[in-house]
């Protein structure tokens, strides 16, 4: 398996692509094998993207009430879990947090409000000042995460500024009906091409250990690289009391560090960023993600869960030998 690994990771330097067989053989690799697929992973990363790791965080500006059904979240108005909720911040407060998400070495920062879409009228142009704002007063790169987006829309945020639109696939098309029902795959995937035909750059991935197949992992990662998005957030579960994937048990630390692999080998010039669930599924291991081809980092609180304390992830980083740096 050495060698076969070793061919693999040869041939993505190169700027060959992995096939689906392939890609579902590297989540099956254990044992000694996974030092070699570690090493190809950091290779890839080296080469892509050199030894800095790219900093990021949210604010979450609108809680609550989401009329989506997803099964992981604390914010769906379908499910009992006992979230936060609340209207939209002002803009002085979503300007605030950007300004001590740059303070904390952050250079994304991204506006997150549940709901299916941006309410259009005072909702929107709130949003839009903000951005505005940002981008005007703080070396920060606006982000936006706000659900299902039109042309018009996407194109109201990045002519403010918004540099990167945040919207999540969450899993493969084949599992995402039994994730969520109240939307179609189709219109997230159109979210994403809106995003990038207005001229943003698009951070889009997903959130494992909802239940999904090693085929269905794969299939994200291999319609994530038809879309061609920038950047790839992982997100493993951390099941809420009140949500239908309550009694889910973590991942094992090595299965989130092959999917982190994986991703890697599938979208190498992307930013591969570690995000919300590392600390229940990683554990001990949440330094390892560096060694599974990992660039970026989201640090601070989730949407409705606490995050890390930020030295300590920063003490992560320079142990690892590595340095936080621009989001690229």
């Amino acid at each position: 398996m050495q060698e076969v690994i070793r061919d693999w990771t040869r041939r993505v330097l190169s700027g060959a692509e992995l096939s689906a067989d392939e890609a579902q053989a590297l989540l099956k690799i254990e044992g000694a094998d996974l030092g070699d697929l570690f090493a190809g992973a950091q290779r890839i990363r080296y080469h892509y993207k050199g030894d800095r790791v790219a900093l990021c965080s949210i604010i979450n500006a609108k809680s609550g009430r989401c009329s989506e059904d997803c099964a992981f979240c604390a914010q769906s108005a379908h499910h009992q879990a006992q979230g936060p909720v609340y209207p939209l911040k002002s803009i002085e407060e979503i300007v605030a947090g950007a300004r001590q998400a740059e303070a904390s070495g952050c250079s994304c920062y991204g506006i997150v409000s549940s709901g299916s879409r941006p309410a259009a009228g005072a909702e929107m142009g709130r949003l839009l000042e903000a951005i505005r704002q940002i981008r005007a007063t703080t070396g920060i790169r606006p982000s936006a995460s706000l659900g299902l987006l039109d042309r018009r829309a996407a194109e109201a945020l990045a002519a403010a500024g918004c540099a990167v639109y945040h919207h999540n696939l969450e899993t493969a098309r084949s599992f995402f009906p039994q994730i969520c029902t109240t939307r179609d795959y189709q219109q997230d995937v159109e979210t994403i091409q809106w995003a990038k035909q207005s001229g943003m750059r698009v951070c889009c991935g997903g959130l494992f250990g909802l239940g999904e197949s090693l085929e269905q992992r794969v299939e994200l990662g291999l319609t994530l690289r038809e879309l061609a998005v920038d950047s790839v957030p992982i997100n493993f579960l951390a099941p809420v009391e009140g949500t239908p994937l309550a009694g889910r048990n973590p991942l094992p630390p090595m299965d989130c560090l092959r999917i982190i692999a994986l991703f890697r080998f599938l979208l190498p010039r992307a930013r591969i960023s570690v995000c919300g669930g590392r600390e229940q599924n990683l554990g001990e291991f949440q330094s390892w993600i560096f060694l599974a081809g990992a660039s970026g980092l989201m640090v601070g609180n989730y949407l409705t869960l606490k995050g890390r304390d930020l030295q300590a992830d920063l003490k992560m980083i320079r142990d690892a030998g590595l340095s936080h740096a621009a989001c690229q």
